[in-house]
C-alpha cells in the first residue's frame, strides 16, 4: 500500500493488522481524481484503518484531518503512518467508535469539507444509519461525503448523491451536504 500522489506520493504505508480492508490503490486514485482539488480542506475519516484515505488527502494539500478508528492496534498504525509522512502536526487520530466520535465532534461544533466513510462492508448499512444524524452537522454546507461500500449492498444517505462509480466489488458514492 502506498500514497498515490502529492507531496507524499510513492511513499509506503504500513498495513493494519488482519481484519481490516484497506481501500485499494486504484480505488483511491480514482476517488481523488473524481474529487478534484482538495487543497485547504478539512477532512474527517470516520473509519480510518491505516489512514490511507486521509493521508492521500493530506498529501494532495488538505489543510488538516481527523482520523477515527475504534481498534487501538489499528489506530496506532494510522498514527505511525502519519508520523512517517511528517503529517502528525496537521492530523489527529481519535480512538473511538465512529458514532461516538461523530457525535462528540458535532457537539464540539467541528465541521469538515470532506467526510470519508469506509465502514466494514458487512456492517455498513447499520453503521451509516447510526451516523446519519451527525453527518449533517459535521459537513460544511456544500461539503462532500464519500461512502465506500460493497457493490452488492451500497447504502445510501438522505442527501443528494452527486457521483456513483463501481470498481470491481467496491462502490464509491459521493453525496453533497445540504446548503
Amino acid at each position: 500500500m502506498r500514497v498515490i500522489a502529492g507531496r507524499y506520493g510513492g511513499r509506503k504505508l504500513k498495513s493494519p493488522p488482519r481484519g481490516t480492508r484497506p481501500t485499494a490503490d486504484r480505488v483511491r486514485e480514482a476517488l481523488f481524481s473524481t474529487l478534484g482539488p482538495v487543497e485547504g480542506l478539512q477532512v474527517l475519516d470516520l473509519f480510518a484503518g491505516s489512514g490511507a484515505l486521509a493521508i492521500e488527502a493530506l498529501s494532495r494539500g488538505a489543510a488538516g484531518a481527523v482520523l477515527v478508528e475504534h481498534d487501538r492496534r489499528v489506530a496506532r498504525v494510522a498514527e505511525a503512518n502519519l508520523d512517517s509522512m511528517g503529517a502528525a502536526g496537521v492530523a489527529q487520530v481519535l480512538c473511538a467508535p465512529a458514532r461516538t466520535a461523530a457525535h462528540r465532534l458535532a457537539g464540539e461544533g467541528r465541521q469538515f469539507d470532506l467526510v470519508l466513510l469506509d465502514p466494514p462492508y458487512a456492517e455498513a448499512p447499520e453503521l451509516l444509519a447510526g451516523l446519519a444524524p451527525a453527518l449533517g452537522e459535521l459537513a460544511v454546507p456544500g461539503g462532500r461525503i464519500v461512502v465506500e461500500s460493497d457493490r452488492r449492498d451500497a447504502p445510501g444517505l438522505d442527501l443528494p448523491m452527486v457521483h456513483e462509480r463501481r470498481y470491481g466489488d467496491t462502490t464509491i458514492r459521493i453525496f453533497s451536504a445540504r446548503e
